[in-house]
């Protein structure tokens, strides 16, 4: 490894979960013009082969529900029988459930955490042996501003993300001895349509958000897709379960 190929990703496949919008589009897009094969995982089988067909000859796409982890076996399976390898895992997939605690059904709670929860944990028990086989791997989880700060409403994905953290600095010790690191990244508030519908109307909830950001914006997708690429190239090949905060300052703001 030398200076120009310590970003590289070239030679590498990366699965990423939820891939076929917002900020798991944008880590595929950013690790294909890094020189990575992208397979592109999402519920919707439309919006993956959209975006694969966007992304150009370096990305394929398969329809996959995380949230049946008892599957995900044979769907790792099918992906490197179909690409190869996967060098790169990211655990990418997400639901959300916005209620009061009182109006949050046991079966809310429990849909959140099987997404994101129990079904990061299927995939990446599925691929962990592919990877140790190999004597390398990367494995991303997706965290969020709710794994550190409390936010109103949202107890399961508050609960799920937090989980995340255990999680990576679990697996970190327990895999890393095999060639394999484990990290994650929280995203701040990114300019998405997903974000853009939440604070429509809510001059209060945006100007809270910018309030306590100290770069007074939001992020873009590709800041997430960028920090993606970093921690999955040779260039942290000594950071192992971390999780990375892109969020232009927000957690540590006044």
């Amino acid at each position: 490894m030398n200076d120009l190929t310590a970003f590289s990703l070239s030679g590498k496949t990366a699965l990423i979960t939820g891939a076929g919008s917002g900020l798991g589009l944008a880590m595929a897009r950013c690790m294909i013009a890094a020189g990575a094969r992208v397979v592109v995982a999402d519920l919707n089988a439309q919006m993956a082969q959209d975006a694969a067909l966007e992304l150009g000859p370096r990305a394929s796409w398969k329809a996959f529900d995380v949230s049946h982890p008892h599957h995900a076996q044979s769907f790792v399976d099918e992906v490197i029988r179909d690409a190869g390898s996967v060098d790169i895992l990211i655990n990418n997939a997400g639901n959300h459930c916005k209620k009061r605690i009182e109006d949050m059904s046991i079966e809310d709670f429990e849909s959140v955490l099987d997404v994101h929860v129990v079904g990061a944990f299927g995939l990446t028990r599925a691929v962990v042996p592919h990877m140790k086989q190999r004597g390398k791997g990367c494995i991303l989880f997706t965290a969020s501003m709710t794994s550190f700060l409390g936010q109103p409403n949202v107890t399961g994905y508050a609960a799920a993300k937090s989980a995340y953290l255990g999680m990576i600095r679990a697996l970190a010790t327990e895999v890393s001895s095999a060639g394999i690191r484990v990290n994650g990244i929280a995203p701040g508030w990114i300019d998405t349509p997903m974000l853009r519908k939440a604070i429509e109307g809510d001059d209060e909830r945006k100007n809270k958000i910018l309030g306590r950001t100290p770069m007074k914006r939001f992020g873009a997708p590709e800041d997430i897709g960028w920090a993606a690429t970093y921690l999955a190239s040779d260039a942290a090949k000594f950071v192992n379960g971390h999780v990375l905060v892109v969020d232009g300052g927000a957690l540590i703001g006044f």
